[in-house]
């Protein structure tokens, strides 16, 4: 397990270590969902093609409509 001491700074942005952006592959880009569970803080990247693959029956046509609605209200939550 990597384990990092962090610092909150103004507007609540915090700097994820190299170390623990190397180990998970994240880079510049990478969308992040951020929740909270058990009263901690869990950064998890978010996977959109592996979101295709599990998210829809449908045709190709329908999976980008939902991920761009998906997208869309992410975006839309963020500014709020």
């Amino acid at each position: 397990m990597i384990k990092e001491i962090v610092k909150v700074h103004k507007k609540g942005v915090v700097i994820i270590p190299k170390s623990i952006r190397d180990a998970l592959g994240i880079i510049e880009g990478t969308l992040l969902e951020v929740r909270v569970e058990n009263n901690k803080i869990v950064f998890e990247p978010l996977d959109l093609w592996d979101k295709v693959w599990k998210c829809c029956s449908g045709s190709a046509e329908e999976a980008e409509e939902e991920l761009d609605k998906e997208e869309e209200e992410f975006w839309r939550r963020r500014e709020s």
